[in-house]
């Protein structure tokens, strides 16, 4: 990767589409708020806690992940999660974040929608507002749980609908289709509110088909899987449907083996509308400029395809038209800045 390419990456705005907040909880605070609330985490050092991100599988990491979002106990632990996500953002010139977040993690173990809601909603008030960060909250499912057990936090949500933008499904997916939760996305639908869905990371392209067919998603989350069947491809690049691609989280959850072998390339090469993002940075290793960074140089990306997936992320946005074509242009304008190398 060139000098050239680096700086670009850097001077880019971008917008990051597929992030958990609680994916972005690094273990320097677990241990702050563990210590605040009284928790005993089973580590004995922040290095010993980074030690154990060495994941095998999607359902590895989420063992973790689970386990350290207990943690979390008060609004003030949310907000402090969510600002210090904003405050990367910030660093990596990120404008607009739609971030998810899961509250069945937190109501099963009996914290209450509001103290996980207000929380987050306060640190993304205080982002644009401080920091001129804009910003979706996207309420997602647990799909090892049962569509009953999402009706129920559906109910619970509804008094902060004001607040949340959409509607996500997330966690274990191998065994878990998106057919599972066709009732519950059209009650979603009803509300008026916009779908997406993870499928085809671990998940077969059956999945892919079954989130746009039954759950009517606006966004696939992940997508990767897509390219192995050729209908597919042809079907999500005639709906300019966006697939939201988190490279680093792919390698360390051995969906590819190194981040060489990632798709991404192929996937703008097919025509589909890829975007980049870091998932749940805090165990994968890097927030999203870094994800940019490791695929221009590990794939090769020339200065059309960077410019390409940052305008994916806006263009793939749940931004208002007009904020949409201002970053798109802004992106054009920055890379007509540099000479391209390649």
């Amino acid at each position: 990767m060139s000098t050239a390419h680096q700086a670009l990456i850097q001077a880019l705005p971008k917008a990051e589409l597929h992030l958990h907040i609680e994916g972005s909880l690094e273990p320097e605070l677990m241990f702050r708020l563990a210590a605040r609330n009284g928790i005993a985490l089973p580590y004995p050092t922040v290095e010993a806690l980074r030690a154990a991100y060495d994941f095998d599988n999607l359902q590895s990491f989420l063992d973790l992940y689970y386990a350290g979002a207990g943690v979390l106990q008060t609004e003030q632990d949310f907000y402090e999660l969510t600002w210090a996500y904003l405050l990367r953002c910030r660093d990596d010139h990120v404008v607009h974040t739609e971030i998810f977040f899961d509250p069945q993690t937190h109501t099963a173990r009996g914290i209450a929608f509001a103290t996980v809601y207000q929380g987050i909603r306060h640190a993304l008030d205080d982002g644009r507002a401080q920091l001129g960060i804009s910003s979706r909250l996207i309420m997602s499912f647990l799909r090892h749980l049962s569509e009953e057990d999402g009706f129920s936090v559906l109910d619970e949500a509804r008094p902060f609908l004001a607040g949340i933008d959409g509607f996500g499904l997330d966690s274990s997916e191998v065994g878990h289709p998106p057919s599972k939760f066709a009732r519950l996305f059209a009650a979603c639908h009803a509300l008026g509110l916009p779908c997406v869905a993870h499928a085809g990371e671990e998940g077969p392209p059956a999945y892919v088909w079954e989130a746009l067919d039954l759950l009517k998603v606006c966004r696939i989350d992940h997508g990767v899987r897509a390219l192995e069947d050729a209908a597919l491809v042809a079907r999500l690049v005639a709906e300019r449907m966006p697939l939201t691609v988190c490279p680093y989280s792919n390698i360390k959850l051995r969906v590819f083996d190194q981040l060489k072998d990632h798709n991404l390339r192929q996937l703008l090469q097919a025509g589909l509308c890829a975007t980049v993002n870091s998932d749940d940075p805090a165990y994968f290793g890097g927030y999203v400029q870094e994800n940019y960074l490791g695929c221009a140089r590990e794939l090769g990306l020339s200065q059309a395809e960077i410019l390409q997936l940052c305008q994916n992320g806006f263009e793939a946005s749940w931004l208002a038209p007009a904020d949409k074509a201002h970053w798109l242009a802004e992106c054009a304008r920055i890379a007509a800045g540099f000479a391209d190398p390649a």
